[in-house]
């Protein structure tokens, strides 16, 4: 197949970008930046096969000037970027990347967790700008985890992930769902307001739609028990950050823990000056393994349409 073009979007990791040399013809070769939307045009043009990731935006008139465009494999789970309306009319396939990055990203929700209920970064940059003078009883006092509850906004493959690790810290789950938990999960299912007004650390972990946006805006914030923490591993734009400044500035939350943002990479004014947030810069699935897999499953996706073959994961 080496005589069909591929275009990758943003630079892989190597074993991966390996892989797709060894199999087809990359048109240019891909930066660590966004491509310019020019750019962008040009390699659909051209291309038989597209590997994007979610900084694209993969729009009808983007698709309607590639001809010979057969498969879009989105680098990631989510496929907001993307007119998958548009791809279905024109007899593109669209795909994703699921199950790969649950547990890396499971695994990061429940660092912030962690982070902000025991006020790690205040405490980092602490030490790190020389101010601390030694232990002391009332240092930053954080908040215990153990024993409290936990609100899942989402019960998809990455909710019960973080579910499942919320035992070892003998947590109560509470939940809202357009989907039940497995019968293995002893949860049951509650309203939106029922799981904000109970939650201790409010988790959220939904796909990005127009019912998603703003799910929590300033009126479910001002459900959300006092004092408690909110965390957002999802997509930024699931959360009003307006909003969410001025519920942390009014002391309404004690923190929230980010990697996804409104408006990536910009940050809603006021957000990175609140000294109770810890934000990370979207590292969900950002482990060496965890990109890796996502990547050759983007291949193996390309390679089996590209065959005649049906896709792996198609979405839409």
């Amino acid at each position: 197949m080496a005589s069909l073009a591929l275009y990758v979007t943003r630079l892989l990791p190597e074993p991966v970008m390996a892989a797709i040399r060894g199999r087809y013809r990359i048109i240019g070769e891909p930066g660590i930046d966004p491509p310019t939307l020019d750019a962008l045009r040009r390699g659909f043009a051209e291309a038989d096969a597209v590997v994007s990731t979610l900084t694209e935006r993969i729009d009808r008139e983007l698709l309607a000037a590639a001809p010979n465009l057969k498969i879009v494999a989105n680098y990631a789970v989510g496929y907001n970027n993307i007119d998958v309306e548009s791809a279905r009319a024109r007899g593109i396939v669209v795909t994703n990347t699921p199950d790969v990055l649950t547990e890396s990203t499971a695994d990061l929700t429940w660092a912030l967790i962690l982070a902000v209920a025991r006020r790690l970064g205040e405490g980092e940059r602490l030490v790190r700008s020389g101010r601390w003078t030694g232990w002391a009883p009332t240092q930053l006092l954080g908040a215990d985890v153990s024993g409290k509850t936990l609100g899942l906004v989402g019960m998809g493959r990455i909710g019960q992930a973080v579910a499942r690790r919320a035992a070892g810290f003998a947590m109560k789950i509470v939940y809202c769902s357009r989907t039940a938990a497995p019968a293995n999960l002893p949860f049951e299912p509650r309203s939106l307001d029922d799981v904000l007004r109970e939650a201790d650390f409010l988790s959220l972990h939904v796909p990005l739609t127009s019912e998603t946006r703003h799910l929590i805006g300033a009126a479910e914030l001002a459900t959300m028990k006092p004092g408690a923490f909110l965390i957002n591993t999802s997509r930024g734009p699931v959360v009003d950050e307006a909003a969410l400044v001025d519920a942390l500035r009014s002391g309404r939350l004690a923190g929230a823990g980010l990697d996804v943002y409104e408006r990536e990479p910009a940050l809603e004014p006021g957000l990175a000056a609140l000294p109770q947030v810890v934000l990370l810069p979207h590292l969900g699935s950002a482990t060496r393994d965890t990109r890796i897999h996502m990547g050759m499953m983007c291949v193996k996706n390309i390679d089996a349409v590209l065959a005649g073959r049906p896709p792996l994961n198609p979405v839409g």
